[in-house]
C-alpha cells in the first residue's frame, strides 16, 4: 500500500511539474461591455513570462500599448492576472483551454465599471 501511495504522489508531482508553459505572445479579441451595456470590440496582446506558477509581463490592445502585469498566477489551467492601466487595475479570471486563453476581465474607475471577454491564441513565431 505504501508503494501505491508513493507512486500516486510521484505521478501527481510529475503532472504538476509538466503543466503548460504559457510564456510568449498571445493575440486575439477583447470585447468590452461598458456601464451603458454597449459592447465595443477590440484587440488584445498578452506578453507573458512564466516562472513556476508565477506570471509576469504585460497586456494591452497591441504591442505598442502595453500595461504591466502586477500580479499573475497559473494553477493548473486557471490563470489570474492584474494589470495597471494608468492607475486602473484590470483583473483577469482566465482559463487555458486547448490553444486559447479565454475568460473575463473587469475594472472600475470613477464609479464606472467595465467588463470584458478575452480570447487569445499563442502568436505564431
Amino acid at each position: 500500500m505504501k508503494i501505491l501511495a508513493g507512486f500516486c504522489l510521484a505521478l501527481a508531482l510529475t503532472i504538476s511539474a509538466t503543466a503548460a508553459d504559457v510564456s510568449g505572445k498571445w493575440t486575439g479579441s477583447f470585447n468590452i461591455t461598458g456601464p451603458d451595456g454597449d459592447t465595443k470590440e477590440s484587440t488584445a496582446v498578452l506578453l507573458l513570462k512564466q516562472s513556476g506558477s508565477d506570471l509576469s509581463g504585460s497586456a494591452g490592445p497591441n504591442e505598442d500599448e502595453q500595461h504591466p502585469i502586477q500580479k499573475g498566477k497559473i494553477e493548473g489551467d486557471k490563470i489570474t492576472l492584474e494589470a495597471d492601466d494608468n492607475g486602473t487595475v484590470i483583473k483577469f479570471e482566465l482559463m487555458l483551454v486547448g490553444d486559447h486563453i479565454k475568460g473575463d476581465a473587469s475594472a472600475s474607475r470613477d464609479g464606472q465599471s467595465m467588463k470584458a471577454k478575452l480570447d487569445v491564441m499563442r502568436a505564431k513565431a
